[in-house]
């Protein structure tokens, strides 16, 4: 069974509630159609019931919730709580009525901080500021996290490298270039995003143009700093280690002869790479002509489950986002 498989396998266990608001997008029907006829997830689409029959063109969605902003029962109190946590911004009820009216995605994340949604996927027409905007400014950081953070799952055919050619990638869709400590704080979440997803030991390689001193620059060290902050921070008995070229990390023979005696190298699972340009690069190459697949950037360190598409994505991206979704959602549960 691939990775999707078993995380449609769980998901189909805790049946959680995805939100789905890009309702203008044909996409959205086709995986939700699939979604639903899996039964991994209960969706629920926000926007009217003319708008939704308009856009779903010949896709099943029964057994979906449409939810419409203008009517629903419980947009009032939406409304009045986006006030509440907003109101030091300058937010008002005419403001929060009028921006939750006509930007679902806002209305989305309401409907996960009121706990009427377990999650919500959003993407595939929208940017990764103005998906992961509304989830800062309402659902903030998890308690005891320092900053959220994305990852791709890189799940790449006929690979004995990684997990059974599953990997993470992090951060590749985010974080522009983060100082030392944030680069700890990436590599421990998605060190935890791992286990979750996969039931696997993660093994964590900070990545770097160097291994063990090969090169000498403020990159490196940097990398280094970044190293001693996670082992600090680290659960006991992590496997996690740099700084490390991505063949030493990956490559058995490569790893034992450039890090001999690294825990980690030619092992690595979970790739931490020093920073967006890098990791955005790097999984863009894997997916392109490894024929990988790419799920992501999925988020990590939010309060609530929200997950984002990149705008290329398939139907059956969509699809998937919404099973992991879930599976994070039984986590926070």
């Amino acid at each position: 069974m691939g990775f999707i498989d078993e995380i449609k396998a769980k998901a189909k266990l805790g049946k959680k509630t995805i939100v789905l608001p890009e309702t203008e997008d044909i996409r959205t029907y086709e995986a939700a159609e699939a979604v639903l006829k899996e039964g991994t997830a209960n969706l629920i689409l926000v926007g009217s019931e003319e708008e939704i029959a308009k856009n779903k063109g010949d896709f099943d969605i029964t057994g979906a919730v449409i939810v419409d902003p203008k009517t629903y029962a419980k947009t009032d109190a939406y409304v009045e709580k986006l006030v509440e946590l907003r109101e030091k911004k300058g937010m008002t009820p005419e403001k929060a009525r009028e921006l939750l009216l006509t930007d679902y995605l806002y209305y989305g994340v309401m409907m996960v901080k009121m706990k009427d949604a377990d999650g919500m996927v959003s993407g595939a027409c929208h940017s990764t500021a103005d998906t992961l905007r509304p989830c800062l400014q309402i659902l903030k950081t998890k308690p005891g996290v320092k900053l959220v953070s994305a990852f791709f799952v890189m799940v790449v055919p006929d690979c004995d490298m990684g997990a059974d050619g599953t990997f993470i990638f992090a951060d590749s869709g985010l974080e522009q270039n983060p100082d030392p400590e944030k680069l700890a704080a990436i590599a421990l979440s998605s060190a935890e995003s791992f286990a979750l997803l996969t039931d696997k030991e993660p093994i964590v390689a900070m990545l770097s143009h160097s291994t063990k001193g090969s090169a000498k620059h403020a990159d490196v060290d940097k990398v280094l700093e970044a190293l001693r902050i996670a082992k600090e921070n680290a659960p006991e008995g992590l496997l996690l280690d740099g700084e490390l070229q991505l063949d030493a990390a990956i490559v058995p023979e490569v790893g034992a002869s450039k890090a001999p005696g690294s825990p980690v190298a030619g092992k690595a699972n979970v790739l931490v790479f020093p920073d967006l340009d890098a990791g955005n690069i790097g999984y863009k190459l894997v997916q392109r002509l490894a024929k990988a697949e790419a799920y992501g950037p999925l988020t990590q360190g939010i309060a609530a489950p929200v997950n984002d598409l990149s705008r290329g994505c398939s139907a059956k991206d969509i699809e998937g986002v919404v099973a992991i979704t879930a599976v994070q959602a039984m986590a926070e549960a």
